[in-house]
């Protein structure tokens, strides 16, 4: 039965707001600041040359629109040959079983996409609607109700699974479709420029295939995230994100970062998460099954279950591509190529402008979160990622945003309001890769200083010490970040 309007889930479950449950959390603006002469000279952050090479001798100096496709620079002729291999495995249209293609069958029978590239375009950033219409693939939606699985996960939606599937094969019904309205919120007041409007996302999932919601469901909209220098950050050490993690605030700078737990399905334990927008996946071979599972419908010898629920008998009677339908190969071949894809040099680090920007950065204290600089490990059987010194601008920790950008879905550790740091590098390559400057985890920021006043919680003062800066500074806040 398809179902429009009809879901019987409460408005602050079922349509995200920035009200969670009556309870207000828009930006607000903050108190009028104490004027400084513009005449003040601005900091000048002084210039290391090491920052021009940000992911160290695996960076590449491509800044055109294929900067996110490039393999690391100190590549090997071994791994240049995973790299191109995995590359076609990240861009190849699966088809529905049975088909003459047996390598690549298996679709389905509920999905969101067809290819990796088709969530990741140019292996860059999603983005949602420029509107209020249908979401596209780029953008999905989890699902899960209140409470925790064995291993700590979420709880899937009992009829529709853990993800929203916009997209069926023949002789199945899809789960319906994602709606997303947008509204304006009060203004924000800017020092010395007037004001800027945030937009509010709503989402709504209609003509649902397979009745109503659960009541108590909680939504979680996301758009596809970069792909460049994974490789890089899964060689950070774990003990240098546990140095980094402060969950009790011991220097009481108001930053509470701390890692989150997962599951590691491969080796039975649990692990340091670091991948995902809540850290909720331990490496990059997870990352790439969850991703053929949750995506595409597509089972691994990492989760060989397909994703249908019991309520969904069709899905379930669906024709498969085999058991499992990606083999360890053609599995492992896609985690060689999230490890070995490379991060594109900094434009302009030695610039004034920049280095202004970069002391105003640093003066916001935006640093405690988006760390600037660490060095990596060993990782074994990627040479070229070992022992690197990085500037991927993150602490791969989770840490609170308040309530203006909460899902109120937990993930693990992970919850409601929480959020691991997003690495900075190729941020300003955005525009140029993907046509768009979308950010934050539903893509509601239409540019970077949009995406610093959505910030709450503990990056509450940061956002206010921007609001409070002069022009100028704030000018060259922005000139710093698009460098990166």
């Amino acid at each position: 039965m398809n179902m429009r309007s009809g879901i019987t889930v409460p408005a602050c479950m079922l349509v995200m707001t920035l009200a969670s449950c009556g309870q207000s959390s828009t930006p607000r603006p903050d108190d009028p600041p104490i004027d400084t002469p513009e005449e003040v000279p601005l900091e000048v952050a002084p210039f290391d040359p090491d920052e021009t090479r940000s992911g160290g001798a695996t960076t590449v100096a491509h800044a055109g629109p294929e900067a996110f496709v490039q393999s690391l620079a100190n590549i090997t002729m071994e791994h240049r040959s995973r790299f191109l291999l995995g590359e076609a495995n990240f861009e190849v249209d699966w088809v529905p079983a049975p088909s003459s293609q047996r390598d690549r069958d298996g679709l389905g029978p509920l999905f969101h996409a067809t290819s990796c590239l088709a969530c990741h375009v140019a292996n860059g950033r999603g983005a949602p609607v420029a509107g209020n219409t249908k979401a596209p693939a780029s953008l999905l939606v989890r699902l899960s109700v209140p409470g925790t699985g064995l291993h700590g996960e979420p709880v899937p939606e009992p009829t529709y699974g853990d993800q929203f599937q916009p997209r069926a094969i023949d002789g199945v019904p899809a789960e319906g479709q994602v709606q997303v309205t947008y509204a304006s919120l009060p203004a924000l007041s800017l020092r010395g420029e007037g004001s800027v409007t945030l937009q509010s996302p709503s989402y709504e999932l209609v003509d649902l295939g397979y009745g109503p919601l659960a009541p108590d469901v909680r939504l979680s909209p996301r758009i596809a995230q970069p792909m460049v220098g994974l490789g890089l950050l899964a060689a950070i050490p774990d003990a240098t994100l546990l140095a980094w993690a402060d969950p009790d605030d011991r220097d009481g700078d108001g930053i509470r970062g701390r890692p989150n737990r997962v599951w590691n399905a491969k080796e039975g334990r649990e692990v340091l998460g670091r991948f995902g927008w809540k850290a909720n996946q331990p490496d990059l071979e997870h990352q790439a099954a969850g991703a053929l599972l949750g995506d595409m419908g597509l089972t691994s010898t990492l989760f060989p279950q397909p994703p249908c629920t019991a309520a969904q008998s069709q899905c379930l009677k669906g024709a498969t591509g085999g058991e499992p339908e990606v083999d360890a190969a053609n599995l492992a071949s896609l985690s060689d190529y999230s490890h070995l894809i490379a991060v594109p040099a900094r434009r302009g680090a030695d610039r004034e402008d920049v280095r202004t920007g970069k002391a105003a950065f640093l003066r916001a204290g935006c640093d405690r979160c988006h760390r600037p600089s660490t060095t990596t490990g060993e990782l074994p059987g990627f040479p070229e990622l070992s022992n690197q010194r990085i500037w991927p601008y993150t602490d791969l920790l989770l840490h609170d945003l308040g309530e203006a950008l909460a899902d109120g879905r937990t993930d693990y550790l992970a919850t409601g309001t929480e959020w691991r740091t997003p690495p900075l590098w190729g941020l300003g390559l955005t525009a140029t890769v993907n046509g768009h400057t979308r950010l934050l985890h539903d893509g509601r920021a239409r540019s970077v200083l949009e995406a610093i006043l959505w910030h709450g919680g503990e990056a509450q003062a940061s956002r206010e010490a921007v609001q409070r800066m002069s022009p100028k500074e704030r000018a060259a806040l922005l000139t710093f970040l698009d460098s990166l």
